[in-house]
């Protein structure tokens, strides 16, 4: 049963708490009191009202554009069929965002009644992290990461946690074996003291001190993590894990001088078996703990992290077999400890959990600075349109942070005609870790996927750069639904790029693949037909189509700006009536970005700043993945998945935390975005000198909107001309590039005009 009203997503304890009342006085259970309720976002009508205007305004620009056409032979014809085109783009484009917005809900759970009810009758959770370089992505973070879901409330009999190695590391090993260690002192301490955030890099990071009841004790803690931390930064510093290191495990054996990256055997080692006896200093069962690197060999294709997952659904069936799974990427360490019990909230709830097939929760990052340089923090998406989604059937499967039902991630259809039991299969006792270990190892051979359906109708799909997305989408068409659930407090928290190039190589990773779903079999408006809401359709597509808006949005941040600065008037007159529409959609799309920004977090900087990587990132970013995905298309290309790089030097760190935008490399989107930044005020200061000396002031009102857009991406463009004439850090523009802007610009004015 689910409790609707029409209410923010704020604290509604207290009318909750009266409608349950009001509830049990008409003789309603607790046995049946729901486990979650639902709410709708207040002001959803004015809202919509905002969106209806605006949409009458588009339709009034795109008559304006089809009754006013110049003339054969008369200039500015083709560069206004062309703004035609990316005109009609943009408002199509917006139509179909209005489906993250048009229906916002929100979740709350009720974690009290959950325990109740339930008791000790939970099901088991395995929990998935994912790793693939100890270079770029380094053991100590990946081990944090591990404890911190280690130490969930949550019964450690039930609670397995997998690391996926993809390196086939044995540093990654030692990392994790020091971790086994440090773990039997570890997760008593969180429990005993309720300690949040769970990672104890995090913890001791932000904790001055420790309980006053416990401080000697949160001092040997420390003590031991620190000793901890050491040793594998020294080791992974090395790149050698000494014979001395190697004697204290018999695992080590598996690595030998053969062994590398991308040619190894299967390995799978239980470094704690929680079911099996194993203990914390206070005598309670531990959570298991279990390594694996799946089988590589060169001439066979590994499938990337969809690949992993896959292995590791099968290795995980044969040791732990839990009914849910969590995974989570090893720079996601968990923020809240309480989150097993959210998602329980909504799986076991008696009306709607057998519906339920996966509990997104969004990515939150720690390292975000105060006015978010790079946009990283996506506070649009998570506060916002998510949320949206979750009212037309659910989130997308992004990949990290998310509870799964296991049978539906193994490609079960959902069938309403029974409810479905949390019920995991009893682990056989007889075996002992080693057989467990020799019969898992079985699942993640290179040939043991050949001929079968998995990648396919089996688990995570193969072929794709966004698998997560694409998998989301087939097992909301079995028939399953999906739950966004944002708690208070933040459920995981990462790390996010610190350099321009990563967050630009990381966006062309999403739009790329997200652009091949709609080009696929799987395309949410073909697959999604009759499967999902025409709601969710127009969500998906909206991401799916990052990659073709960099296309309009390079036509009008180049095309009016020129066409200004050869005095070609390309809008209406500011005077005429028709020049309204366009005044109105700018004005009032940015005025509510920026409170919608404002209200989900964003400081105004914070929001100018975003609006500045939207454009590089249209501008420098999704192009090369229309260009990959169109050279894909036609067999020239293959898929690749390229791994965001999680270390920065000191250097690049400190022009971060102070927000100065690092640019550095000579690569082609730099090129691109210093181009474009260098024509904008070249245009701009020619235009105008040309309207007020030579045309004359009068023709202003026909230049209005041309110098509007000239200035905009001018003034998003400073920290660009910082960075070509006043810097002198490694993370300015290089002359060169400089250079080969200022000729792009010049040849751009050089040409002639249609």
């Amino acid at each position: 049963m689910q409790i609707l009203s029409h209410c923010p997503n704020g604290n509604r304890k207290l009318e909750t708490e009266k409608e349950l009342e009001q509830q049990r006085q008409m003789g309603v259970g607790e046995g049946k009191l729901p486990l979650f309720e639902t709410r709708v976002r207040k002001g959803r009508t004015l809202y919509q009202l905002y969106a209806l205007s605006v949409l009458l305004s588009i339709c009034m620009i795109s008559a304006y554009r089809a009754l006013h056409i110049p003339a054969d032979g008369e200039k500015g014809r083709w560069a206004w069929i062309g703004l035609s085109m990316a005109e009609f783009w943009f408002g199509f484009y917006w139509i179909l965002t209005q489906s993250l917005r048009w229906n916002l809900v929100y979740h709350h759970t009720f974690k009290n009644r959950l325990s109740t009810r339930y008791k000790d009758n939970l099901p088991g959770v395995d929990i998935f992290v994912c790793t693939a370089d100890p270079k770029i992505e380094p053991p100590i973070m990946v081990i944090n990461t591990v404890l911190s879901v280690m130490a969930y409330e949550y019964p450690t009999e039930k609670l397995s946690v997998y690391l996926s190695d993809d390196g086939g590391s044995d540093i990654t090993f030692y990392a994790l074996l020091e971790a086994s260690r440090f773990a039997k002192a570890w997760i008593p301490f969180c429990k005993k003291y309720k300690i949040e955030p769970r990672s104890p890099g995090a913890y001791f990071k932000e904790a001055s001190s420790g309980p006053d009841d416990g401080l000697r004790e949160w001092l040997d803690i420390k003590r031991l993590y620190e000793e901890m931390e050491n040793n594998i930064n020294s080791v992974a510093n090395s790149g050698v894990v000494n014979n001395d290191i190697r004697k204290q495990h018999k695992g080590f054996s598996e690595w030998s001088g053969m062994t590398t990256p991308r040619d190894h055997q299967p390995i799978v080692k239980i470094l704690i078996d929680g079911r099996d006896g194993a203990r914390d200093f206070e005598g309670n069962v531990l959570p298991t703990l279990v390594y694996m690197a799946r089988e590589k060999k060169q001439h066979r294709h590994h499938n990337f992290k969809a690949g992993a997952m896959n292995s590791l659904l099968r290795v995980s069936s044969e040791i732990s077999n839990g009914a849910l799974i969590l995974n989570v990427d090893c720079d996601m360490y968990s923020n809240n400890s309480e989150t097993i019990k959210d998602a329980l909230c909504f799986f076991m709830d008696e009306e709607k959990g057998h519906e339920v097939a996966f509990i997104q929760l969004p990515q939150h990052f720690n390292n975000v600075t105060k006015n978010d340089l790079y946009g990283n923090s996506i506070l649009s998406i998570s506060e916002i349109d998510f949320h949206g989604l979750d009212g037309y059937g659910g989130p997308l499967y992004i990949g990290s942070g998310c509870y799964h039902r296991r049978e539906s991630l193994l490609g079960k259809k959902y069938d309403q005609t029974h409810k479905l039991e949390l019920v995991a299969r009893e682990r056989d006792y007889k075996s002992t870790s080693l057989d467990l270990e020799e019969r898992a190892k079985n699942l993640i051979t290179c040939t043991f996927e050949d001929n079968t359906q998995w990648g396919n109708e089996v688990g995570l799909k193969y072929g794709c750069p966004v698998e997560d997305v694409i998998t989301g989408l087939s097992i909301q068409c079995n028939g399953w639904k999906s739950v966004y659930f944002n708690p208070r407090q933040r459920g995981f928290l990462g790390v996010a790029p610190v350099t321009l190039e990563q967050v630009l190589v990381q966006h062309k990773r999403w739009s790329e693949g997200d652009f091949q779903i709609i080009l696929s079999k799987y395309s949410p408006i073909s697959y999604g037909r009759n499967k999902i809401t025409i709601g969710l359709q127009m969500g998906y597509a909206t991401y799916c189509l990052w990659a073709p808006c960099s296309i309009p949005t390079l036509y009008y941040a180049i095309i009016p700006p020129i066409y200004f600065l050869h005095g070609i008037s390309l809008f209406p007159v500011a005077s005429d009536c028709w020049f309204l529409p366009f005044a109105y959609v700018i004005t009032v799309t940015s005025i509510y970005s920026l409170v919608e920004s404002l209200m989900v977090g964003y400081t105004a900087k914070g929001w100018w700043n975003e609006q500045r990587i939207w454009l590089y990132k249209r501008l420098a970013s999704y192009p090369f993945a229309l260009f990959d995905t169109a050279l894909k298309q036609i067999g020239i290309a293959k898929s690749a998945f390229v791994i965001t790089a999680k270390v920065a030097s000191d250097e690049v760190l400190q022009r971060y935390n102070k927000e100065i935008i690092e640019f550095g490399s000579a690569s082609v989107p730099v090129v691109i975005i210093a181009t474009v930044a260098v024509l904008s005020p070249v245009c701009l200061i020619i235009g105008l000198w040309r309207l007020l000396v030579v045309q004359g002031v009068g023709l202003m009102g026909s230049m209005l909107t041309q110098v509007i857009i000239c200035g905009v991406v001018t003034l998003i463009n400073l920290p660009v001309y910082e960075a070509m004439l006043v810097r002198q850090d490694a993370g300015r523009i290089p002359t060169f590039v400089a250079l080969i802007s200022l000729t792009l610009s010049y040849v751009a004015y050089a040409l002639p005009l249609d």
